[in-house]
């Protein structure tokens, strides 16, 4: 057995946009797995702030049904934050899909709520993160196409529990894409997970200046893809 069989944190989050410095989290969902099955916590989150309709049309949450079922933001954030660095502490890979996006989100919405971030709480870099975007793009640099995770899904044929853009769904899904990855690229199950994580750091760097450049080229504005990986620095204040 090595990390791949578990045990496993899935993160995923569903949000009001894709800033990730001032947008909110909606809704989010950790999915334990490993040889004994796979377990599932969901949270809903009051935002406080208006969820744009074209959010909504993602993942069908709207303000209305978020001020009436969800949560207070903060206790909850608190909770997921201290559940993923329990993880990290004990050496549990967390699995998320494009987890830039979700661990800076996080990071910001602690920040706002004046709550410790992931790594003041470990004082040090999230890790070990796996992250199912890089290491299929770092795999198969060269296959033409989108690469969400629905592409993903289908591309190494997995069958997805229910609709995609629901945080547990979401996760669910990525853990099985992540199974399947590695079937497909076994050396990745021969590194241990603090390998596997620098590998991703310096695949996401390879790539995301690959992408900053073909952007050049095509003379696109706009800041380009991020280096940093999993979790950049904030830009600025976020309140």
């Amino acid at each position: 057995m090595g990390w791949v069989d578990g045990p496993l944190l899935g993160f995923d989050t569903e949000t009001t946009g894709v800033d990730v410095e001032h947008d909110r989290i909606v809704t989010a969902a950790l999915v334990r797995r490993d040889p004994s099955g796979t377990r599932v916590r969901t949270w809903l989150l009051d935002p406080g702030v208006e969820i744009p309709e074209g959010a909504t049309a993602v993942h069908g949450i709207s303000t209305e049904h978020a001020r009436a079922h969800g949560v207070v933001p903060g206790p909850a954030l608190d909770e997921i934050a201290a559940l993923l660095v329990e993880a990290l502490r004990e050496g549990v890979p967390v699995v998320a899909y494009n987890a830039g996006f979700d661990l800076a989100l996080l990071d910001a919405e602690l920040r706002r709520h004046r709550l410790p971030t992931v790594r003041d709480r470990l004082a040090g870099e999230a890790r070990p993160v796996v992250d199912p975007l890089v290491l299929d793009r770092a795999e198969d640099p060269f296959r033409r196409g989108r690469r969400t995770l629905s592409d993903l899904c289908g591309h190494y044929t997995v069958t997805e529990q229910g609709d995609l853009h629901s945080a547990d769904v979401d996760v669910v899904a990525t853990l099985d894409v992540l199974a399947r990855i590695v079937a497909t690229y076994p050396h990745l199950a021969e590194l241990e997970p603090d390998a596997l994580h620098d590998y991703q750091v310096m695949a996401h760097e390879e790539w995301a200046v690959d992408f900053n450049a073909w952007r050049t080229r095509k003379g696109l504005d706009g800041p380009g893809a991020q280096t940093a990986w999993p979790v950049r620095e904030p830009a600025g204040t976020l309140w």
